[in-house]
């Protein structure tokens, strides 16, 4: 209520504007953008709401936030950025709440990005706002194609778009003739690259990137003459990178990476006095010779990844003597990383997917600037060296897939700035760890497949996000020291020698959204205070000892209830969550390993949030399955097989809608698998085998193919078209044999036969006396005229 009334408040508050008199703006101009504002915050929940732009309740509109004006008063600037920050959760804004906007034919420059707004672009109204020299609709939910008519937008010079669900080709751009900056970024947007764009001769920054243009890249593209910023990345382009780029001298920036390109790459790149060049994800190749005299080079970024290099790392590159971001990685280097490289002083270098081997060089830490090194999937050995506490500035430490071995140093303690440490698949050993400032930026931990022992360590900061310490060979009871960490949204101990009961403690962690405890040695009961996990997305506690039934309770997993896209959930590691966006795709984390479909399965951490699987295998578990699981309708695969189950498969297992696997096999599960399971259009995996399941199997679109036989395997009088066994339809009576009913013949003849005679000779004694009778005068028979004897027979 106190929040309705705060909200109230406010719009009563802009009234008096909309009535009083001003010398300011027209009142029209005053209108229109209140009539905006609160058309987008009329289901505002936040008490923020009310102090939302606490300078608009002067009268002099020209001194509101984010509003500017001319000398006229007129308005011409409006910065109307995240206002829909204001808004109820859930509400949606459609684009029909920039009309008022249009009435504002002063505009000379409109930003409304980070405002979710959905639906179409009302191009008519932007037809009215001929003064436009910058338009900002970046980061919402526009769709549709560009249908705004932009020969009305003649001084228009700045236009970006990125971050939408526009569609189509965007050929109508050519008529924007004074525009300097575009930007198209992450769309939908499919085709060629319109020729109209390259009669936008005054065009300096061009960005087209994470979108699908296809074919190869115009040779037209070299009129951009003025160029110093192009992104063509991540889209569909082949063939070979144009010659014509070589004509765009003010080019400083070029990133081409993650297309189809093939080919070499032109030696005349490293000519240009560019800082950024991205080439990587591509299948371009380096086979030329490049030599560049020492100091020449004002490259200061560069990305070679994917480039089919081989040997030793290019020595040309010591002579870019600016560089301070290098990545090689997915080539084919081999031998020690040179020295000379690591007494460059960079302050990110990428070498993953290469065959790169010996120690890492010391000196490589003794830069203070030195900030990322991802060197995952290659043959390092040896220790890491002491002087990686020098390295005071590093925030992520990639070394995965490796040989390094000897204990985890406990200088990496030291690294306050350190965000991620991957230190998964080596051969570290000990039971002794770094013990981390409590307050350090560390968040994300993988020490998994190794050879660390001991008990479980929390010597970790508090702060910590991601845990990975699965496939070691840590034991004892989990200690009570883990339910510090109330930010931990990922823990994984699996195969490890863990064991005791689990502790209530772990119901704690609130923030969890994946558990994994599996194949440890747990007994006990699952607890049932383990439903306050609520956003719990993925549960594995498989291959224990865990016994009693499982609880009622796991119904309440919030965070399998519903069902995860791309759209309604976060990523578990979010680009925010670092620095810089340009290198988020550098930070892929070890896989987690579930059981799916009968096999081990790694899923991608980058894409964690999709998934929903609850897996209590190969336990002890006995009583019947809980009606309340089937209330878990966002489950993709639900796994609790190997264990004492009995009873009935629940009837409303056909609810859980979202489901792809469902594995009930080696229980004692008896009765009919039920009707609803056709339901389950999902469903490409079942597995029934060895209970005394009997009777039909459903049939539907997706039980019909499920057809292996293996799926239904030892069970007591299953059958069904999926395994070949016919089931009969109840019939008839069956019909005596011939043996048989000549008997019942017999039967019948022997019983009508004696019927018939005692009949008869009742009968027939009967009259023999009636005519004895009547001879003898026993009756006086004199018939009355006109009746005659009746006689009936019997």
């Amino acid at each position: 209520m106190a929040k309705l009334m705060n909200l109230l408040m406010f719009i009563i508050s802009l009234i008096p504007l909309l009535l009083s008199p001003c010398q300011c703006c027209p009142q029209y101009q005053k209108e229109a953008i209140l009539q905006f504002i609160t058309s987008i915050i009329g289901n505002a929940t936040t008490s923020s709401a009310s102090t939302f732009l606490p300078s608009w309740n002067s009268s002099d509109c020209c001194q509101w936030e984010g509003v500017g004006c001319d000398s006229q008063q007129l308005i011409t600037d409006l910065q109307l950025d995240h206002i829909t920050y204001f808004v109820a959760s859930g509400a949606i804004v459609t684009s029909d709440v920039l009309t008022p906007l249009f009435h504002l034919k002063t505009l000379t420059s409109l930003d409304i990005s980070n405002n979710d707004i959905h639906g179409e672009i009302p191009g008519f109204g932007f037809a009215n706002l001929t003064n436009l020299v910058s338009l900002d609709m970046s980061e919402n939910r526009f769709n549709g194609t560009l249908n705004i008519d932009f020969e009305a937008l003649s001084n228009l010079r700045e236009l970006l778009l990125g971050y939408n669900l526009l569609q189509g080709n965007p050929v109508k751009l050519g008529n924007l003739t004074s525009l300097e900056k575009l930007s198209l970024r992450d769309n939908k947007f499919s085709g060629v690259i319109p020729s109209s764009l390259f009669g936008l001769k005054e065009l300096d920054y061009l960005s087209l990137s994470l979108n699908s243009f296809s074919m190869e890249i115009p040779m037209e593209i070299g009129n951009l003459s003025k160029l110093w910023f192009l992104d063509l990345a991540h889209n569909n382009f082949l063939g070979k990178i144009p010659a014509s780029i070589k004509k765009m001298e003010q080019l400083t920036y070029l990133d081409l990476g993650s297309n189809l390109l093939s080919g070499d790459i032109p030696t005349w790149l490293f000519d240009l006095d560019m800082l950024v060049l991205f080439l990587g994800g591509n299948r371009l190749s380096l086979v030329n010779k490049i030599i560049l005299p020492k100091g020449s080079n004002s490259l200061t970024i560069l990305s070679l990844r994917s480039c089919d290099l081989s040997g030793k790392v290019p020595t040309w590159i010591a002579n870019m003597t600016r560089l301070y971001f290098l990545d090689l990685s997915h080539n084919n280097l081999t031998g020690n990383l040179p020295q000379w490289l690591a007494e460059k002083r960079l302050s990110y270098l990428i070498v993953t997917a290469n065959q790169f081997s010996g120690p890492l060089p010391p000196r490589l830490f003794q830069y203070e600037q030195f900030h990322v090194l991802v060197a995952s999937k290659n043959n390092f050995l040896g220790s890491l060296p002491d002087t990686i506490g020098e390295a005071v500035q590093l925030e992520v430490l990639m070394l995965s897939g490796n040989t390094f071995s000897g204990t985890i140093p406990k200088a990496i303690s030291t690294l306050s700035e350190l965000e991620l440490l991957d230190l998964s698949s080596n051969k570290f050993s000990s039971n002794d760890f770094p013990i981390f400032n409590q307050t350090s930026t560390l968040a994300y931990i993988d020490l998994s497949f190794n050879n660390l022992s001991g008990e479980v360590p929390v010597t970790f900061p508090l702060n910590v996000k991601l845990l990975q310490l699965s496939r070691n060979h840590f034991s004892g009871v989990l200690p009570q020291n883990l339910s510090n960490f109330r930010q931990l949204q990922y823990l994984d101990l699996h195969d490890n020698n863990i064991t005791g009961e689990i502790p209530e403690f772990v119901c704690l962690l609130s923030s969890l959204r994946i558990l994994n405890l599996g194949s440890n040695s747990f007994n006990g009961s699952i607890p049932m205070n383990l439903s306050n996990l609520s956003a719990l997305q993925i549960l594995d506690l498989s291959g224990n000892s865990l016994t009693g039934n499982i609880p009622n309770s796991l119904s309440d997993l919030t965070g399998m209830t519903d069902e995860h896209d791309a759209f309604s959930s976060e990523p578990f590691i979010s680009e925010s969550d670092f620095y810089s966006v340009l290198f988020i795709e550098y930070y892929n984390l070890k896989d987690l390993e579930v059981s799916w479909k009968n096999s081990k399965l790694g899923l991608p951490s980058q894409n964690l949030q999709l998934y929903t699987f609850l897996d209590l295998s190969n336990n002890r578990l006995s009583g019947e399955i809980p009606d309340s699981i089937s209330g878990l309708k966002g489950l993709k695969s639900l796994n609790i097989s190997t264990n004492k189950l009995s009873g009935n498969i629940p009837m409303n297992f056909g609810d859980m809608k979202s489901l792809e696997s469902l594995d009930l096999s080696g229980n004692e599960i008896s009765g009919e698998i039920p009707e609803t399971l056709s339901k389950l259009l999902e469903l490409t995996y079942l597995d029934l085998s060895n209970n005394k399941l009997n009777g039909p199997i459903p049939s539907g679109p997706q039980m019909d193919r499920i057809n292996d036989p293996n799926s239904y395997a030892n069970n007591t009088g299953l059958c069904g078209l999926q395994i070949g066994v016919p089931c009969d339809k109840p019939s008839p009576e069956p019909k005596p044999t011939e043996t048989e009913s000549e008997v019942e013949k017999s039967k019948n003849w022997e019983t009508w036969f004696s019927w018939k005679m005692a009949v008869i000779g009742y009968s027939s004694g009967l009259l023999s006396t009636v005519l004895v009778m009547y001879v003898s005068g026993y009756f006086n028979v004199t018939p009355r005229r006109g009746r005659r004897l009746h006689v009936r027979r019997v």
